[in-house]
């Protein structure tokens, strides 16, 4: 492995750490405000009072355990620990929808419990997030599960993105929270876009993209199984997740990515090589002696395997030549009658004289190759004896008439051979002639002679493409030329020429009966070899070297070797390949586009099927909403929030693509979170130390009187649907 390449190895499940209860001594009597950070990966909470939250994975799997067999109730990193709870785990959330309340009732059970509350009722008051536009039915059953299961004082529900712009603006212990800015906040299943003008959020103009962390784990994990569709190991989720925070990043102009990428040695200096886990398999070793021994054996094999097949292919030339000759000799005995003729034709199993042509030519041209071959394997041209041929069998014993069929097949080898020798001299001197043709062709004009040469190598060049492209078209059952090979199979299958009848009781297959059967064999049959293809690379190589050698503007660069080589290399770069037998090598995901793919998303959601908007005009949308004056206030604090935004290449693409959408007069400042993933709960423990905090929240009376979709307007809530 060079330098170059970058491999990452996936770490190991950490089994979970069991944490005893804090103590709840010092917050007993005192209504010390819960912060609840209620999001669709983690959940975080904890007392105002605290420097930072607790924190776990916010899943619930109810479990049943095997070796005593007690349901268990597992929550966050407890899942990891119970290989069979994992299918059993389920999340409040249903993508950016909070619908599963069982899960959310565990999850706040776990969270009061963890903090050591034992009272009977939770006597805190509570600031628990929700999401941008949060449905009326969610909030309202979150609000009958605070009031009416916990007993609460109080409950006031936030936008996290705003509390976590609050905690990077906030003003000081008297003043009033007067910032501006655009908040671009990155969530689980979700994107979103507020603009926040004198400290109040904007929620009439804000916007949200179906497009989150989720989507892109789902995404890159699509593209990984469409890379590696025969992977050996199964890749997670959690994995893909792991890829997607630990290798992705945001390019800033990707197209021009891509195509710095055409070449193979930029596309491996770009990829990261993540390494699978691999069992190596016992070899069990032999010693010296079996080696030879089995060597040995194999060569002995090998050497009858081979006198067999010789002795196969003389008797089937010697059976094409009578074939040939009965053929031959059918054909010069054709009669005036034309009636009687076809009569004839018919009983030998032709359906008229084209056929019985097709046949002859067919048989020739195997005797041709046949012979050729055995030619140029054999120089020896002196005639052996063949003293009992013409002895009668009468004349001779049983080992005699083995004798006399032995030297007639010898006879007919010799013969055959010496025919082809002939036909070898014949297209030598015929090679000869061309070759002088061809040669005064060049002295005459060789301009016309290289354009004739070069438009003949790109019609044997577009030939071998097109026969590639159809065998890659049949790799898709849902092209055009697989379903006409699934067309043709089934004809077989309705073959009608063995009525039904017959065929349910066994009848003899019909089918190679007629040459149209072969032909339709060689179709369907994507795997044969191709004659054609073989003379076409012969042929092609033959032009190539000519043209090399008398074309000056003609370079190794212009063969087909070279432009199939360019894209091999760049298809190798993309995925390499590695033999069979390499099970490390197999076990490998190389990521080179699809790490700045799968960030591209958030920018093109329609490059993964997702019909929306990107981020990039969705705030070009909510900026157009805004005077220049306000907007160049917006602009001034664009805010990104939420764990995607500390991928790389955040900032710089968002710069990129908002910079030609403003005047050039205005100033562009896009600041990400100081710690994008806590700071909405730390923004939120501020507030709810303020005095501000005792006046938005909505109390046990006012749920009873108002009912639970009840929320106060303020500035970092869901205002625009509230009381």
């Amino acid at each position: 492995m060079t330098d170059n390449h970058r491999t990452t190895y996936i770490p190991a499940n950490l089994l979970p750490v069991v944490v005893p209860p804090d103590s709840y001594d010092d917050f007993r009597s005192k209504s010390t405000p819960l912060i609840i950070d209620n999001g669709s990966t983690n959940i975080r909470f904890g007392f105002s009072t605290a420097s930072s939250p607790h924190s776990n994975l916010n899943v619930v799997a109810k479990y049943k355990e095997r070796k005593y067999n007690k349901p268990l109730l597992l929550f966050g990193d407890a899942i990891d620990a119970e290989s069979g709870a994992k299918g059993q785990a389920r999340t409040p959330w249903e993508g950016d929808v909070l619908l599963n309340f069982d899960a959310l009732e565990n999850a706040l059970d776990y969270v009061f419990i963890r903090l050591g509350i034992d009272t009977s009722s939770v006597e805190h008051p509570i600031l628990m997030t929700e999401r941008l536009s949060s449905s009326l039915h969610s909030r309202a059953l979150t609000s009958e599960l605070m009031f009416e299961q916990y007993s609460v004082p109080s409950v006031t529900y936030c936008v996290d993105s705003l509390m976590s712009f609050y905690q990077n603006n906030k003003p000081g212990s008297s003043e009033r929270f007067t910032s501006d800015g655009l908040v671009v906040s990155f969530n689980t299943a979700s994107t979103s876009v507020v603009p926040v003008v004198e400290g109040r959020g904007i929620m009439s103009h804000a916007k949200r993209i179906p497009w989150g962390t989720q989507q892109s784990t789902d995404y890159l994990l699509k593209l990984i199984q469409l890379k590696y569709p025969s992977f050996p190991t199964r890749v997670t989720s959690t994995q893909t997740n792991w890829m997607l925070r630990n290798l992705c990043e945001f390019a800033t102009d990707y197209p021009a990515l891509l195509r710095s990428m055409k070449n193979p040695l930029h596309l491996r200096e770009s990829e990261y090589i993540v390494q699978f886990p691999f069992a190596i398999p016992i070899v069990e070793e032999k010693t010296e002696e079996e080696l030879t021994r089995i060597a040995e054996k194999r060569k002995e094999q090998g050497k009858k395997l081979q006198e067999i097949a010789a002795k196969n292919r003389m008797e089937k030339l010697v059976q094409k030549e009578n074939d040939l000759q009965y053929l031959n000799n059918l054909k010069e005995g054709r009669s005036d009658n034309k009636r009687e003729w076809i009569n004839t034709l018919q009983s030998e199993g032709f359906e008229d004289e084209g056929a019985l042509d097709d046949i002859i030519k067919k048989l020739e041209l195997d005797l041709k190759r046949a012979r050729k071959k055995e030619a140029d394997g054999d120089d020896s041209v002196e005639e052996p004896s063949f003293s009992l041929i013409e002895v009668p069998d009468v004349e001779l014993d049983e080992e005699g008439l083995k004798e006399k069929k032995k030297q007639k097949l010898m006879k007919a080898g010799f013969e055959a051979r010496a025919r082809a020798r002939r036909e070898k001299e014949k297209e030598r001197e015929e090679k000869e002639a061309d070759e002088k043709r061809d040669e005064e062709e060049r002295e005459r004009d060789i301009g016309k002679w290289s354009g004739k040469l070069r438009q003949e190598q790109e019609a044997i060049m577009n030939r071998i493409k097109d026969r590639n492209r159809r065998k890659a078209a049949l790799s898709d059952r849902k092209s055009a030329a697989a379903q006409a090979r699934m067309k043709s199979i089934a004809t077989l299958a309705a073959d009608d020429r063995v009525p039904k009848k017959k065929r349910k009781t066994g009848a003899e297959d019909m089918f190679g009966a007629d040459d149209e059967d072969w032909a339709i064999y060689r179709k369907i049959n994507t795997a044969a070899a191709s004659s054609d293809e073989e003379d076409d690379i012969n042929q092609l190589q033959t032009i190539e070297l000519k043209l090399l050698a008398h074309d000056p503007t003609f370079t190794t660069e212009h063969t087909h070797a070279s432009i199939a080589s360019q894209r091999s290399a760049l298809i190798s770069a993309f995925r390499p390949r590695y033999e069979e037998g390499d099970i490390e090598g197999n076990t490998r995901i190389h990521l080179n586009t699809e790490r700045w793919r799968v960030c591209e998303a958030y920018f093109s959601p329609g490059m993964a099927g997702v019909d929306s908007a990107g981020v990039g005009e969705v705030i070009q949308n909510v900026l157009a909403r805004f005077s220049n004056s306000d907007k160049a206030r917006l602009v001034k604090n664009v805010f990104v929030t939420g764990s995607p935004s500390k991928l790389p290449g955040l900032i710089p693409k968002l710069h990129a693509t908002l910079r030609p959408i403003l005047p050039p007069e205005m100033p562009l400042e896009i600041i990400r979170a100081v710690d994008p993933e806590i700071d909405a709960w730390k923004g939120m423990a501020a507030f709810a130390n303020t005095e501000e905090f005792e006046r938005v929240g909505v109390t046990k009376a006012e749920y009873e009187e108002w009912g639970g979709e009840t929320i106060r307007r303020w500035w970092g809530g869901n205002w625009n649907s509230s009381m």
